[in-house]
């Protein structure tokens, strides 16, 4: 196992534009809003708070959600697709072993690249670090480990990248939007905010930590047993060609 995420993490690092873009572009996109002055303004829309200091649990959707979707599923897809998973199944390698290694080093990127924009949007823009940290950890966790599971899942069962990368798409796009990524969360229908906070990675259970309150307990819940659930159908449906 330890072999498969040392071999998995290079690989990972010798990507270097996509390994670099995936961690680094989130807080790019905060240096990007932030320079425009509204959104550094007191919006009473955000109850007092900036557009940057709510969103930046958004960006973490988003960063969460890259990763896990669009580049774990693709780079198996790809180990398929080259016969490279053919010839793994020769071995008395378990498939598990090979997902895990992928989850490992794709969420250890995806939680650097949290702490990355966590450190510019404390520095460059003054907004206060997490006011429960705790929280937000259990929060980023759990919300991180369900959407990698669903990530793992049409990494197992896509058979070539361009499939991986159009069934990821889909995922993508929905798990954006119910995240509050493309709209603020304050313009979107109750509805749409309920579903969102309880689809992973869980951006009202984010928000809810990073503002200073402890993370509401059924969302973690619901987002720790989609991993479970995911997770168990990716091992299961996994195919090695």
């Amino acid at each position: 196992m330890l072999k498969i995420i040392e071999v998995e993490a290079r690989l990972f690092v010798r990507d270097r534009l996509n390994s670099v873009f995936a961690m680094v572009f989130p807080a790019l996109l905060l240096l990007g809003l932030g320079a425009i002055p509204a959104l550094r303004t007191p919006d009473s829309n955000f109850g007092g708070l900036r557009f940057i200091d709510s969103y930046v649990s958004s960006i973490i959707v988003f960063t969460l959600v890259f990763i896990g979707l669009q580049r774990l599923p693709t780079v198996v897809a790809t180990y398929r697709e080259k016969g490279v998973l053919r010839r793994l199944s020769t071995t008395p390698m378990h498939p598990a072993r090979l997902l895990i290694g992928q989850l490992v080093v794709n969420f250890g990127a995806a939680i650097l690249s949290v702490l990355l924009t966590i450190v510019v949007a404390y520095v460059v823009f003054g907004v206060d670090l997490p006011h429960h940290p705790l929280g937000l950890a259990c929060a980023v966790v759990l919300g991180g480990a369900g959407t990698f599971a669903l990530g793992l899942v049409i990494a197992a069962l896509a058979p070539t990248a361009r499939a991986a990368g159009g069934w990821a798409t889909v995922v993508f796009l929905l798990l954006m939007f119910f995240g509050g990524v493309y709209l603020p969360r304050f313009m979107l229908p109750s509805a749409i905010l309920t579903i969102g906070s309880y689809s992973p990675p869980g951006v009202e259970a984010l928000q809810q930590a990073w503002l200073g309150t402890a993370p509401d307990w059924r969302h973690l819940a619901v987002m720790g047993l989609v991993s479970l659930v995911a997770g168990a159908v990716a091992a299961r449906t996994f195919r090695w060609d």
